[in-house]
């Protein structure tokens, strides 16, 4: 008898696989074991060379849905011990892999019908789950991914849930989140004065309150939602007011695909991508018919929507007739998403009137993942609850060395790299608020241990000097004794586009808000060549002033001032006598700001350079009386693209180009003064809003295919949180395989900030073939 010993590495904790590997062994009178070894699988066989053969092809062709197999390492040995049978032994932490653990996935089919079987054991049972969806990184502790190592270790199973539980031929076999009503959570209503209302029926109480125009904070698998209907003007305003959240738009949770299709316009992609067992929300456009509230997602033609994802979610529509609530994270602004009961009943007070939570621990929050389809691709705008923490395959590119990277400022994700493999955080969020910064602290301790990393060799962080995660990566490089790589924020943005293309050289047009530029300036529209251990900057926008430096993102009349005044068509008088009459009103302090606007410019006194594309396209969104005080991230820049949508593009904007140190910039003056032209003669605004995007955009496209023929590359690709805008996408692909050229977008990674750790990583630990 042949004996073999097989270590599997990849997602197979937590799906089902040692089960899987029992009932395949047994079908093929094989003898042995399976069991975990912290992040791998070992299986040990005795049996017939064609069966242990036959054996290997359905481990790799037959195994669970959810799985994934990054590795299978097989090695014939002289075993003096015989097995009389294939058993399941209990987990051992004894190695150090990398195997990972799933992602939370959402409810199965299955489960989902057991819910709602009235004859079911489990029917109305809010924490439903099986080896194949529910909570996984939510709720882990430590590896291997065991009951005992996971929230739910809080809640003995049951002799019925035991019994299903050790049956290897049970679907729930080892299903670690599994519970029934007699031994899982419990849910319980509290009012705003914290309150337990006893109630029988939570469920059904809570939709009863919300269908009355209450505003609900609802406890779920990785954080918390602040809930309410989105039909009612007067309830959406009130949510606004108490957060504080003047337009932000939300996002909605909404029962069906049929019910979706009421309000929101979806190609199949997206349809496809809504009932994946991810589920995030997708950024759709509304439908002629929207007859949802204003104030959900204001001024904008889209609108973010999820289908539930946990049996709780399900049972709330299930009660209900609603179309859709408005589902948004429970967190102060800027803060993390609230997660134990003491945070939700005592920091939501004023906010929510009353609170639907669970007495299940949530280790690691995790805030839902938000999409978006342009150039008929999906576009990560956050990746996280469903994604993380499945990593990235590195593929030999780096060193084999363990680097932790930090990311940028806003929209922070970290990413740990081990084995060649990249473990990209959830969604972080704002580092500069403190409690989001100790978030990040306690998500790195976290991630460190579910992949079993205990130093470091490298860490690597943003150029910025004042970023918290700058000064945090200066002290964990101490504490490991580990080499500080400072990586620029555009060269990290391309960085993790080529890797998401499995290239080595490019054209980047990087175009984003802002970046500390290795000048010391702001960037956010650059033209960059890399080899992902480098980079060259080949162009740009034209760098402007900033009066005020970040006041200008604020308030961005500052920003269209500053650009104005640099236009050699307009005289200084000029440009103060359009901003007194036109746009006075978006200048806090009137008159008199703007006077002293100018008197700032000249004396250079806290003035940025910047040669942001956010910032232009804001200016273009101000002059359009569109946007003149921005509430939230990429306000103004949204609401121009909205308004560009009924626009046939009957007009252009004829481009000028510059030299400045020897590279080419795109003449931003000139575009904005072109758009005032268009104000004054009267043309419509569509059609100003749908010429500036495309100015922008292909004044950018020229100068990076004027570099790719310069280099002699023949790939250009496009990254940065402008290229989630639909328009300037479309426009920038368009010119670029019309000159023949490959265009390159993200596939499986934030355009945004939210991949810039993965970026920072990969050139930190980058290895030349």
């Amino acid at each position: 008898m042949k004996s073999t010993k097989i270590l599997v590495q990849g997602i197979v904790q937590g799906v089902g696989f040692r089960p899987f590997v029992y009932r395949v062994a047994t079908e093929l009178k094989l003898k042995g074991y399976v069991r975990n070894l912290g992040n791998v699988v070992e299986i040990v066989l005795q049996g017939e060379n064609k069966n242990i053969e036959q054996f290997l092809y359905d481990l790799k062709n037959k195994k669970p849905p959810i799985s994934k197999i990054n590795s299978i390492k097989t090695k014939n040995f002289e075993n003096n011990e015989e097995y009389d049978e294939f058993k399941i032994y209990e987990s051992l932490d004894n190695f150090s892999g990398t195997s990972v653990i799933p992602p939370d996935l959402a409810i199965c089919d299955n489960c989902l019908k057991e819910i709602r079987d009235p004859n079911n054991r489990r029917y109305h049972h809010p924490f439903n789950a099986c080896t194949d969806c529910g909570p996984r990184f939510t709720v882990i502790e430590n590896v291997p991914y065991d009951r005992d190592k996971t929230t739910m270790d809080d809640f003995p199973l049951c002799d019925k849930c035991e019994k299903e539980y050790t049956d290897p031929l049970n679907r729930r076999y080892h299903a670690e989140a599994m519970c029934c009503p007699d031994c899982g959570p419990k849910l319980s209503l509290f009012d705003k004065e914290d309150n337990d209302l006893n109630s029988k029926h939570p469920l059904h109480d809570t939709v009863k309150l919300l269908d009355e125009g209450n505003i609900l904070s609802i406890k779920g698998i990785g954080g918390t939602h602040l809930v309410c209907k989105v039909t009612d003007e007067d309830v959406v305003n009130r949510l606004r007011k108490r957060l504080g959240r003047k337009s932000q738009p939300f996002a909605v949770m909404s029962p069906d695909i049929e019910k979706c299709l009421t309000f929101t316009e979806i190609s199949q992609k997206e349809k496809i991508t809504l009932k994946s067992k991810e589920r995030p929300i997708v950024v759709v456009k509304k439908s002629k018919d929207y007859y949802f509230a204003d104030s959900v997602a204001p001024n904008l033609h889209t609108i973010g929507v999820m289908l539930p994802y946990s049996p709780l979610h399900n049972l709330l529509f299930d009660f209900s007739e609603e179309p859709a609530y408005i589902m948004t994270s429970a967190n102060v602004p800027g803060e993390p998403m609230m997660i134990s009961n003491e945070e939700i009943l005592g920091n939501l007070k004023g906010i929510s009137d009353y609170s639907l939570i669970h007495n299940r621990r949530i280790v690691n929050r995790c805030d839902d993942s938000v999409v978006r389809y342009r150039n008929d691709m999906l576009s990560f705008i956050r990746r996280s609850r469903g994604y993380t923490p499945e990593p990235y395959d590195l593929k030999g590119k780096v060193l084999n060395k363990n680097v932790l990277a930090l990311g940028p400022e806003l929209d922070v994700t970290f990413t740990i790299v081990k084995n060649n493999l990249a473990y990209v955080s959830q969604h972080i969020g704002n580092t500069n608020k403190y409690k989001t910064y100790l978030f990040l602290q306690d998500a790195i301790k976290n991630m460190m241990n579910i992949t079993k990393t205990n130093d470091f060799d490298i860490i690597a962080c943003d150029m910025h000097p004042q970023f918290f995660t700058t000064k945090l990566a200066k002290e964990l490089s101490e504490k490991y004794n580990a080499e500080l790589v400072q990586v620029q924020h555009h060269h990290a943005h391309g960085v993790a586009l080529a890797n998401d293309n499995d290239i080595d050289e490019m054209i980047v047009i990087a175009s984003d808000g802002v970046g500390y530029g290795s000048d010391g300036t702001a960037w956010g529209g650059e033209i960059l060549y890399t080899d992902i251990e480098s980079f060259e900057r080949l162009g740009s926008l034209m760098p402007q002033k900033m009066p005020g430096g970040d006041l200008c993102a604020k308030y961005p009349a500052r920003m269209l001032a500053s650009i104005l005044d640099s236009c050699e068509s307009f005289t200084r008088d000029e440009v103060i006598k359009l901003l007194k009459e036109d746009y006075v009103d978006y200048f806090p302090h009137g008159d008199m700001e703007i006077e002293n606007l100018f008197k700032q410019l000249d004396s250079n006194l806290n003035v940025g350079i910047t040669s942001s594309t956010g910032r232009v396209l804001d200016s273009i969104s101000t002059a359009l009386n569109i946007c003149g005080e921005r509430n939230f991230e990429g306000e103004a820049a949204m609401k121009l693209e909205s308004v560009a949508i009924p626009a046939k593009g009957e007009y252009s904007i004829p481009l000028s180009f510059k030299k400045v140190k020897n590279r080419t910039v795109l003449d931003t003056g000139n575009i904005l003064k072109s758009v005032i032209d268009l104000i004054n003669d009267g043309v419509e605004k569509s059609e100003i809003a749908y010429a500036g995007q495309v100015a922008v955009s292909e004044g950018l496209s020229k100068i990076a295919v004027d570099a790719a023929r310069k280099k002699d590359v023949k790939c250009i690709g496009a990254t940065g949180g402008t290229f989630y805008n639909e328009l300037i996408s479309l426009t920038t692909k368009n010119y670029i395989e019309n000159n023949g050229f490959e265009f390159i977008q993200h596939k499986n990674s934030c355009a945004g900030d939210g991949s810039v750790s993965l970026g920072q990583a990969i050139v930190a630990a980058y290895k030349k073939k």
